[in-house]
């Protein structure tokens, strides 16, 4: 097997190393202990080369490609969509796609796409337990499980909502989803995840997305893993208008981490698999299809530290709408109403003045999924656990608990710190849809509507 990575004028990033020796260009050496290669800035067009000359200059298909590459390109958005929001990569790589296999269909396993039709939506709140790593032994593909989904892959709107629960790597196997782009959010355990474009690697209170049909494959450097996915099958995320509070706050371009161009010339027998139309289907390939040489493009995998979120709130008084704490956003087709928001409570400072701080009661017209990285949640301290999840879904009332209420209301309002928190939102215009499973399963935590009971009158009849 013979790998590669390129140098340049890259960010070394001090993480766990690759776990197997790469062959580099002079100037790029890189072996077990050293450090990962980035490339900083949100929806730039990278370059990348792991072996000095193989990316064309001046043109991307040249007659001839340098070291006998061939030239493919690879496209997440339409050809003809507007330049701000095109989204495509050039790859130079030893074999052409084309030359994959035959796919046949795989078992789908507990997961499903959009739309869910097998059980119907109810309007209750739903929540869940965390969900247990399976003893059997279960890679990043055979450990997913559909918790709810909303849209319809065919018509590219909408998104799926899973649970990775993985106990060993992908030896061999690789991945690619031509029904959305994936937005992973580790809960345990860190993810190395090696891709056509390079390797990146994301631990809890990190996030990582893969385009639309990027090839892939997950290692678990640390064993056990388990986190969450939003499957995003509409437009790719980007980052949020800033509106009032000017050109810097909210996720910074600088802070979203490209990867280094590596690449893996290895015979042997593997498996591609991919989502293709809500199924999954697998193909036998003689080689891996991670052999891209070069690259240049703006379509490429990124990972981003949620501790670099520059969070705004208020300083006088009120608790703003949760819109201020949006770190990416998958626009729909009418504006301000996203097909899918990633929104993330972070620590922060509280200081409003005569407020009840924790989340308001509310009813809303979006729909939200909610997850717990670490620590806990201000609105529910209790019973909403890091690893499980909750669905409050379009006009389903929903708030702070009896508790909560009861400490938010007769609280000191001093400066405080919020620690030990990273909780999350898929917030989305359409409503999202429990699968069969999420509603039969035993995490399901059927007397969740209890922690509402409490809330009895405190009308006193007078101001």
């Amino acid at each position: 097997m013979a790998v590669g990575v390129t140098a340049g004028n890259m960010h070394e990033i001090k993480e766990a190393p690759m776990a197997s020796v790469m062959k580099t260009t002079p100037g790029a050496k890189q072996a077990a202990g050293a450090q990962y290669l980035y490339q900083a800035g949100f929806g730039n067009e990278h370059s990348s080369e792991a072996l000095s000359g193989a990316l064309p200059v001046g043109r991307f298909s040249p007659q001839k490609c340098p070291y006998g590459l061939y030239a493919e390109k690879f496209s997440s958005t339409a050809f003809t969509v507007p330049r701000a929001g095109n989204r495509r990569t050039w790859f130079y790589r030893i074999r052409p796609s084309a030359a994959q296999g035959d796919f046949r269909p795989m078992d789908d396993g507990l997961l499903r796409s959009g739309p869910v039709t097998e059980v119907n939506a109810p309007p209750n709140q739903l929540r869940w337990d965390a969900f247990p790593i399976p003893a059997a032994p279960a890679d990043f593909v055979q450990g997913l499980v559909t918790l709810a989904a909303n849209g319809n892959v065919a018509t590219q709107q909408g998104i799926g909502i899973h649970i990775y629960m993985a106990n060993r790597s992908m030896d061999g196997r690789y991945f690619y989803n031509a029904d959305g782009e994936l937005l992973l959010v580790p809960q345990q355990g860190r993810l190395t995840v090696f891709t056509e474009c390079g390797a990146l690697q994301a631990a809890p209170g990190e996030i990582l997305i893969i385009p639309r049909g990027m090839k892939f494959r997950v290692d678990l450097p640390d064993g056990p893993s388990r986190g969450y996915i939003c499957e995003n099958y509409g437009a790719a995320f980007i980052l949020p208008e800033r509106g009032p509070v000017g050109s810097d706050g909210y996720a910074n371009n600088r802070d979203f981490l490209a990867p280094a161009a590596r690449y893996e010339d290895q015979a042997g027998e593997f498996e591609l698999m991919c989502k293709f139309g809500g199924h999954l289907y697998a193909a036998e390939l003689k080689y891996s299809p991670l052999d891209v040489v070069a690259w240049v493009g703006n379509s490429v995998p990124y990972k981003y530290d949620l501790a670099r979120f520059n969070v705004m709130n208020t300083v006088s008084y009120d608790h703003p709408d949760p819109s201020i704490f949006t770190v990416l956003t998958s626009p729909s087709d009418t504006a301000g109403v996203a097909n899918v928001d990633f929104v993330i409570f972070p620590p922060r400072w509280m200081v409003a003045e005569n407020t009840f701080r924790p989340p308001w009661y509310h009813r809303n017209v979006m729909s939200e999924f909610m997850g717990l990285i670490y620590g806990f949640y201000d609105a529910k301290p209790e019973g909403f656990v890091p690893g499980g999840a909750s669905l409050h879904n379009c006009m389903s009332a929903h708030g702070p608990d009896r508790d909560a209420f009861d400490k938010g209301s007769g609280a000191a309002l001093e400066p405080v710190r919020m620690e030990d928190t990273m909780a999350f939102m898929f917030e989305s215009r359409y409503v999202i849809h429990p699968t069969r499973f999420a509603l039969e399963c035993p995490q399901r935590q059927k007397d969740y509507l209890l922690c509402w009971q409490g809330l009895e009158s405190n009308f006193t009849g007078r101001p």
